[in-house]
């Protein structure tokens, strides 16, 4: 049976509420939530190392991770685009999450936009749960998810949430 793996957590306020960022011992982010949804994160985590699969132990600014999302929160909002993250998932999830990260900051694109950047126009609806199971939310931007209509849907983290990202990353 291999080890759990050795995963290290910090907490940081920001404008709409506390975040929790987890990063394991190589400093990649494995998870990022809302701390009102610490128990779905804590489920994804689960999911994806097994049960006994980690421990989690506090630690201060893991790699530079905490510093880098402040950065963002208070205006730099690229100090978040050359993170590591390791975030495990099927192959497709991995496919939609790289797209995520190709969505330029400030702007939007539709469910249906993403599907078809991965080559699976058809997928729009496996597409959009993909991006709902993203564990490091903000990174991998899938805030900048909206429907064909523009419409804000769908953000795990609360639409409000979603709003004041987009927001965000428009004005600064």
């Amino acid at each position: 049976m291999p080890e759990p793996a050795a995963l290290h957590i910090d907490r940081i306020a920001t404008p709409i509420g506390a975040l929790i960022i987890i990063a394991d011992g190589r400093n990649r982010l494995r998870a990022i939530d809302w701390e009102d949804h610490e128990a779905r994160m804590l489920q994804l985590l689960t999911r994806y190392c097994g049960k006994a699969g980690f421990t989690l132990t506090r630690r201060r600014d893991p790699g530079g991770l905490s510093s880098a999302m402040r950065a963002y929160f208070k205006g730099d909002l690229h100090a978040i685009d050359a993170l590591a993250a390791d975030t495990g998932g099927t192959a497709f999830q991995q496919k939609v999450w790289r797209e995520l990260r190709r969505i330029p900051c400030g702007k939007t694109i539709s469910y249906a936009d993403l599907a078809a950047r991965i080559g699976k126009p058809k997928a729009v609806r496996a597409a959009g749960l993909a991006n709902g199971a993203n564990p490091v939310s903000i990174v991998l931007p899938c805030h900048r998810v909206i429907g064909s209509d523009g419409s804000l849907t769908g953000y795990g983290g609360g639409l409000h949430r979603k709003r004041w990202l987009l927001a965000h990353e428009q004005t600064a």
